[in-house]
């Protein structure tokens, strides 16, 4: 491999761990309001204390709209202690639905890739060993 190829590879990395975390927020809202009804905030936290996924308001907020004309979501406002109302989302039935069958394939696919990243486990060990040597 060239330099210019190594001094790429990093960001190719970030770039697709963002992919990757995008195409899983989908699930892991519907995962969050599972025991119950969250406003925005709430769910940023959930999201952020609960997982690896690093969130923003721009990213969270059209998911939340776009969930809720698909009927996955519904919402209310609620007035709250602070004084200004809070908008809470629930999850709806079809959300239900839609989140057990994507836990499910979700399940499956990340099984399947374990059982093939299993051979990487040894060389993931020895370079986080590596890492911490000085």
């Amino acid at each position: 491999m060239n330099s210019t190829q190594n001094s790429q590879t990093p960001d190719a990395a970030e770039k697709w761990e963002i992919q990757l975390r995008k195409g899983s927020l989908e699930l892991a809202i519907l995962a969050a309001l599972w025991k119950g009804p969250l406003y925005g905030l709430e769910i940023l936290r959930n999201l952020e204390s609960g997982s690896d996924l690093v969130v923003v308001e721009g990213t969270v907020y059209p998911l939340l709209t776009r969930l809720r004309s698909l009927g996955l979501l519904s919402s209310e406002w609620v007035e709250s202690d602070s004084g200004h109302p809070r908008k809470y989302y629930r999850i709806t039935e079809a959300g239900r639905q839609r989140a057990v069958a994507m836990a499910r394939l979700w399940n499956r696919f990340s099984a399947s890739m374990s059982s093939l990243l299993a051979p990487l486990n040894h060389a993931i060990t020895n370079e986080e060993v590596n890492q911490e040597e000085p």
